[in-house]
């Protein structure tokens, strides 16, 4: 990246003059903490694997700062940005990038299931979705990789282990589909207006193929929503009734009364098939 615009582009002075030239204020609610530290954006566009021919997926691209360095790697970049309001400013950091296309649409409303196999996934995203985003990209099985950054205590959850401190849902979800790796902290000052919390760049690789069982995540949202309530209570809450919860703790050899985060993975896959069968889930 030698291009004098993409290396000033992500200054905390050119990012100030950029927002007040169009009048916008980041958005606090849309998690709108723009990156302005160029080795955190090498790095991302390195570590995501984003290369010529590539297609990329960006959520969140702000000003641009990340698009445009995606974008000079030659891959293909889609990038979902839900503020409109930033459309102008966008137009203006991207003119000319012809392998471009800027999607103006709420990320968790985006038809994931149509993205080429094999995509990847590389952005900066708005962390009070990322756990909506990263659910809904796994489970359209359409990516290799997903590349992010994201607060820290959530990229500890993405390879926490069963029984442990940080398991829940999310980190089940990835265990369906592939691994995970926590790649460097983000210090609070790499980003404007700089954030409450320190933040992560994560890593998820799939495992190519890997397609859990049908009703499998279903199962999971219910048995983990509650993770530390106890089976029963969280099958309940879900909207079983005692007979079917007893007819599946009994088929996956558990103990109702085990909490969500105590039960493995292969346990949950059982507990699908009997959940999951017609009769049940109508009646859910």
């Amino acid at each position: 990246m030698t291009d004098t615009e993409t290396q000033t582009l992500y200054s905390p002075r050119v990012v100030r003059e950029l927002l007040t030239r169009h009048g916008l204020r980041p958005t606090k609610s849309l998690g709108q903490n723009f990156l302005i530290d160029g080795n955190i954006l090498r790095f991302m566009v390195e570590a995501g694997g984003a290369t010529s021919g590539a297609n990329v997926f960006e959520v969140g691209p702000g000003l641009g700062v990340l698009t445009k360095a995606l974008a000079e790697t030659g891959a293909n970049v889609i990038s979902i940005e839900k503020d409109e309001r930033l459309q102008p400013v966008l137009e203006e950091t991207l003119a000319g990038l012809s392998n471009v296309r800027l999607v103006f649409k709420d990320a968790l409303e985006f038809p994931w299931h149509h993205a080429p196999e094999g995509s990847i996934l590389v952005a900066n995203l708005p962390y009070y979705i990322s756990t909506a985003i990263i659910s809904k990209i796994l489970e359209s099985g359409r990516f290799a990789s997903l590349t992010f950054l994201v607060q820290r205590e959530v990229a500890m959850r993405l390879d926490a282990k069963v029984n442990s401190d940080g398991y829940g849902f999310l980190s089940a979800l990835v265990a369906l589909y592939g691994t995970a790796k926590r790649l460097r902290d983000v210090p609070k000052g790499a980003f404007f207006p700089e954030p409450e919390i320190t933040s992560s760049i994560a890593r998820i690789t799939v495992v190519p193929g890997q397609k859990p069982a049908h009703g499998v995540v279903k199962i999971l949202e219910a048995v983990l929503h509650h993770r530390r309530k106890t089976l029963r209570n969280n099958l309940k809450l879900a909207g079983y009734d005692d007979e079917i919860i007893r007819a599946a703790v009994q088929h996956a050899n558990l103990e109702p009364e085990i909490r969500g985060e105590a039960i493995p993975l292969e346990k949950l896959a059982l507990l699908a098939e009997i959940l999951e069968i017609p009769e049940v889930s109508s009646s859910v």
